[in-house]
């Protein structure tokens, strides 16, 4: 009887194509686990926060901050933020480890990071003005007699963090003057609206430490009836486009994507190092403006922080978000 057998050389070739079928493969496959575990992961802790958050009284007043006038404001010595953290988000928030400026590596914080563009932040700043420069300063926008002037001076409250029961580092820049939504119908500055803004890694000290991966960010406006968001933009904007064409763009862009609202927005433009692009423009939200015309809708700017309302024609910056 005739036996039928492979040779070794066809084991072996066997063998090779499928090292290179799974060579190729497996890199994609990793990502997409890990790409689910971070997604998992982020709306979970969104969701723990959020519910934090609604538990506390009130956000702003936390700490004392001590400014030394021949040293300037950059110089402050405060525990705003250290405050916040022990004597409120500890209260209704499950956190292992609280660490102050100084030691915010011991809380997990690495200490350099890749923005949504691939650049490598290195330090992280440990104060809010030097984390995001348009928190304090002036400026004047128009011509002629349609000048307009604003300034906002925001304290330079140091950074704290901690580390939660399931593992997340977070990094907590804080300002205890934030004031309330006053259901605004006309332009307005944004930032004091924020009271807390969190930089949050979902795996502590492991890798890849990249924006849009194992790293974001979430944002707590308004002291009291406090909104939280914690929007995960695209890699990049989507362009221009108007009310009407812009979920168009995003669709385009990526089918799971969506317009950021006013608050999501402002978060965005709070975190722009994070996004990896230069303040410049006003873009898009999907946020309707409640004034006398009905078209009117809320772009923000994130070259100053304003917030501004024009119609629902006027042509701005397109920048979605995944669902």
């Amino acid at each position: 009887m005739k036996r039928i057998a492979f040779t070794m050389a066809e084991i072996l070739l066997s063998l090779t194509i499928i090292g290179v079928v799974a060579a190729i493969t497996l890199p994609s496959l990793t990502g997409n686990i890990n790409e689910r575990t971070w997604n998992t992961q982020r709306k979970a802790l969104y969701a723990r926060f959020s519910q934090a958050i609604a538990l506390m009284p009130a956000l702003n007043g936390y700490g004392t901050l001590t400014e030394d006038s021949s040293a300037g404001a950059s110089d402050a010595v405060d525990t705003a933020a250290e405050t916040f953290v022990t004597d409120g988000l500890s209260k209704v928030l499950k956190i292992n480890n609280i660490c102050d400026s100084d030691h915010l590596s011991d809380c997990g914080i690495p200490e350099k990071i890749t923005d949504l563009g691939g650049n490598i932040i290195d330090p992280i700043p440990a104060t809010l003005l030097k984390y995001n420069s348009f928190f304090n300063g002036s400026w004047t926008w128009g011509s002629g007699s349609n000048t307009y002037s604003d300034a906002h001076s925001q304290l330079d409250t140091k950074a704290a963090a901690f580390e939660t029961q399931n593992g997340e580092s977070i990094l907590v820049y804080y300002s205890p003057n934030c004031v309330s939504n006053m259901n605004e119908m006309s332009d307005y500055t944004g930032q004091p609206k924020m009271c807390a803004n969190f930089i949050y890694d979902l795996n502590g000290t492991k890798g890849p430490n990249t924006v849009g991966k194992d790293i974001g960010f979430m944002s707590v406006f308004y002291p009291t009836d406090s909104i939280v968001v914690a929007p995960v933009p695209l890699t990049r904007a989507a362009g221009s486009g108007t009310y009407e064409t812009a979920i168009s763009l995003c669709s385009k862009q990526d089918t799971e994507s969506r317009i950021p609202n006013r608050e999501e927005m402002l978060s965005m433009a709070v975190n722009y190092k994070l996004l990896g692009t230069t303040q410049s423009g006003h873009y898009l939200t999907s946020s309707r403006a409640v004034t006398k015309n009905a078209g009117d809708v809320w772009y923000q700017s994130f070259s100053t922080g304003r917030v501004f309302v024009y119609p629902k024609n006027y042509t701005a910056n397109v920048w979605c978000v995944k669902r």
